[in-house]
């Protein structure tokens, strides 16, 4: 079975889109709003860029949706960031940004915004709870936990410097 065809796209100040091309070469994408409300859309198969529906759906209704695509996945002892107000969210950072090449205590970033950094993830490997004296670099994606509010600070620190 082939492997199925996901791209990532991040949209700055709005959240993620996620592109899947199935099997059956039906095109569907997901943008995951930075507020958690999603944004379900198919794409028509003659054209794959001309969007046949679209369907907003809110936060509760994405974690329905979550739920019913993975029940095998469900465990009730799974902590889920969104029965506590919280959200984890990955935040790519740029070889542009004014942060490549300092420490991760340079931001300053629980300080600032009161969302933490749980691991960043490298070409190398995945680095969990990464010390102060982290020296961040670009390409780095940063695993970020907060309120909605917070990881959103972050991510406007973590573009802007």
């Amino acid at each position: 079975m082939p492997t199925p065809r996901m791209r990532t796209t991040p949209l700055p100040g709005i959240g993620t889109q996620y592109d899947l091309v199935t099997q059956e070469d039906h095109h569907i994408s997901v943008v995951a709003h930075r507020d958690g409300t999603r944004t379900l859309a198919v794409y028509h198969a003659d054209d794959p860029d001309a969007c046949a529906e679209a369907v907003h759906l809110t936060e509760a209704e994405s974690a329905s949706m979550i739920d019913a695509l993975t029940p095998a996945h469900h465990s009730p002892t799974l902590l889920h960031t969104t029965d506590l107000g919280l959200v984890a969210e990955r935040m790519e950072l740029s070889a542009h940004s004014p942060w490549n090449g300092r420490l991760l205590s340079d931001t300053r970033l629980r300080t600032r915004t009161g969302a933490s950094v749980v691991a960043v993830l490298r070409r190398t490997g995945a680095v969990p709870a990464p010390p102060a004296h982290f020296r961040l670099a670009g390409g780095d994606v940063l695993i970020v936990i907060g309120t909605r509010e917070s990881a959103g600070a972050a991510a406007d620190l973590l573009a802007q410097g």
